[in-house]
Order: structure tokens, then C-alpha cells, then sequence
């Protein structure tokens, strides 16, 4: 591996490790982004980048990923003894935190499942205990988009440097 590839693989890593900050940070395009980054040094490096398999295994991760985390935060609330009125405003919820950064991701779907579960006639404690649920399977998510954000990185790294030598 020359210098060039060097300085490639470690400006690709860097954007990447970037896209690993998405699963924390609100409106950053985390997954993506570390795709597009594995993509991108392919298209510069040809050979010496990731081979196709391992950039086609990178994007399904990636699909994975949001699936099991917007899963994870759904089962987190059914989990909890929501209705699907709990489940629906913790989606909602979610959705509308989003525009209020980090905080409004966490409390979002929190305060979706209760107001939705307090709607359909729930006492405040199980209606909370929903929405705790809610939060929790958020969380879950998070880590686990954050370990396949590492396993991603991890393959791309690996068949960067086995091609290159």
C-alpha cells in the first residue's frame, strides 16, 4: 500500500467514523454516509477499494440497521404493555422529535406513546410505562446501530488492506 491508498483508506475511515456519530446525533446521516464513503474510495481507488461484495454487504448492513432500530424502538413499547395507540405515538413521536434535536429524539416517542396511550382511556402509569418502553427500545437501537456502524467499518478497513497489498 503506498502512501496515496494510505491517506485514502484513513480520509475514508474518518468520514466513516463521522457516519458512526449518526447513531447518536440527530438529522446526521450516519449509515449512509459511511456507505457512501466505502463507495466513494472505490470509485477513486478502483482495484485497491473495497471489492463489490463487501460494498454490497456494507449497504445491506446498512438497511439492517434502520430496520432493527426502527423495530427496536416498537418492540421496546410493546414490551412495556403498550397499545398499538403506544406504539403509533412512539413512532409519531419519534418523528416529530426529530426537529427538535437530541432531546426531542428521546422524549419524541416518550411522550407520543403516552399521550396516545392517556387518549385511548389508559391510566397514567401504564400509559408512562409505555412510553418508557418506547424510550428504551430507542436506546436499543441506537447501540445496536452503533455495533453494526463498527462491524461495517470494520469490513471495509480488511478489504481495503488485503487488496492493496
Amino acid at each position: 500500500m503506498d502512501i496515496e491508498q494510505m491517506v485514502g483508506l484513513a480520509l475514508a475511515v474518518v468520514v466513516m467514523l463521522i457516519g458512526v456519530a449518526g447513531s447518536f446525533i440527530p438529522m446526521l446521516p450516519g449509515l449512509p454516509l459511511i456507505v457512501a464513503a466505502g463507495v466513494v474510495h472505490r470509485m477513486y481507488f478502483g482495484a485497491h477499494g473495497a471489492n463489490t461484495p463487501v460494498l454490497v454487504i456494507i449497504a445491506l448492513m446498512a438497511v439492517v440497521a434502520y430496520v432493527v432500530d426502527y423495530a427496536a424502538g416498537i418492540l421496546g413499547a410493546k414490551k412495556m404493555g403498550a397499545t398499538w395507540r403506544g406504539v403509533v405515538g412512539a413512532v409519531v413521536g419519534g418523528i416529530v422529535g426529530l426537529f427538535f434535536s437530541l432531546p426531542g429524539i428521546i422524549l419524541g416517542p416518550f411522550v407520543g406513546a403516552l399521550l396516545l396511550e392517556l387518549t385511548g382511556g389508559r391510566e397514567f402509569k401504564p400509559a408512562a410505562k409505555a412510553g418508557m418502553g418506547a424510550v428504551l427500545g430507542l436506546l436499543v437501537g441506537a447501540v445496536g446501530k452503533l455495533a453494526m456502524s463498527l462491524v461495517m467499518i470494520l469490513l471495509f478497513i480488511t478489504s481495503v488492506i488485503f487488496r492493496s497489498t
